[in-house]
């Protein structure tokens, strides 16, 4: 026996912004509303688990002990770091050294996360 991952969960104070931003980021759509928060799903054939955006009152004060890795599909790691840029994001420091093959950045409430370099798209 074991278990299977039914979502993620994401605090956000402001969930419409958050969703947004995710739902640009991941190709993502929203797929439901519940209390306050929504569900994303992948849309269009787009791989990967739902996210739930749940509403909080209180910002995000630490590093996260959980982040997304993301692998650009059909782009460059530097096209998507800036297409992620444009989006919102802003680059992060969590510790990282100079010589590491990824890009820490985090979204428009803090929340860290990952730019691998793509296999074989660069």
């Amino acid at each position: 026996m074991s278990s299977k991952v039914s979502a993620l969960a994401m605090d956000a104070i402001d969930v419409a912004r958050m969703a947004a931003f995710w739902t640009q980021a991941l190709g993502y759509r929203v797929a439901d509303q519940f209390d306050g928060g929504l569900t994303l799903a992948p849309a269009n054939g787009v791989p990967g688990p739902p996210i739930d955006v749940v509403p909080v009152p209180e910002t995000k004060t630490v590093k996260n002990r959980l982040h997304l890795d993301l692998v650009p599909d059909g782009c460059t790691q530097q096209e998507e770091v800036e297409r992620m840029l444009a989006l919102g994001a802003v680059p992060a420091d969590v510790g990282q050294g100079p010589d590491v093959s990824w890009v820490v950045l985090a979204d428009p409430e803090g929340n860290e996360f990952c730019i691998l370099s793509g296999h074989g798209s660069e």
